[in-house]
């Protein structure tokens, strides 16, 4: 008689996960292309604007922390002063948010023509190069400066996957959220992603630019 021997599932969960990441490797490298395409004019004329309005270049780049903390800069177009960094330490005691974020609503550091493209969160259109390049997905944990990453306790766990340029944390209030909620919505996003996931993600997404809540 022959014996069947018993399937393992834990064999299967590797090869499962491979798939799942190069799925959501070719919906974001599709969607960001996409993406870019459709929004160049609005990046260049924000880029203009940007130019004609204060000194310093188009682009802000900063280094963040990525997928097991990894890092890589980030692109966005400037929406604060040329020295916005160096003036950052002047302004720890008026930071408005809790944990590892560094959040004021009126930075006396953003320019006028920033404080527009925040609002609309036209300078994260960038980020879609880094999707591109593979350092972010178009959905995830939003990556954290270097300075600010936390890299102990339970929101280790935050870097298992590629930070996005949106995720649970943006179209649950932004920065309206605290360090405590923002940690656990990407955990619960790391623990339960799929692609109908992302999407939901995607199109709550369209709905919180719009109504610009949380958004400074």
């Amino acid at each position: 008689m022959t014996m069947t021997p018993p399937v393992d599932s834990s064999l299967d969960q590797p090869r499962l996960e491979a798939i799942a990441r190069r799925v959501k490797r070719a919906f974001d490298l599709v969607g960001a292309v996409a993406c870019l395409v459709l929004a160049a004019p609005l990046i260049v004329a924000a880029a203009l604007a940007i130019k004609s309005s204060s000194r310093g270049p188009v682009f802000y780049r900063q280094a963040r922390a990525g997928r097991h903390g990894e890092p890589f800069r980030i692109w966005k177009l400037r929406s604060m002063c040329a020295d916005a960094e160096h003036l950052r330490r002047d302004l720890d005691q008026a930071n408005e948010a809790d944990g590892h974020l560094f959040k004021i609503r009126d930075d006396p550091r953003v320019t006028p023509v920033g404080r527009l493209l925040r609002r609309w969160s036209v300078d994260e259109l960038p980020q879609l190069i880094n999707v591109i390049a593979g350092e972010m997905s178009l959905v995830g944990p939003r990556p954290l400066p270097l300075i600010d990453s936390d890299y102990t306790g339970p929101s280790r766990r935050r870097l298992q996957c590629l930070p996005g340029i949106t995720g649970l944390w943006q179209v649950s209030g932004r920065s309206e959220t605290t360090w405590e909620e923002a940690v656990q919505l990407d955990l619960y996003y790391v623990d339960n992603w799929s692609l109908s996931l992302d999407l939901a993600i995607l199109a709550r997404t369209a709905v919180t630019v719009l109504s610009r809540r949380g958004a400074y």
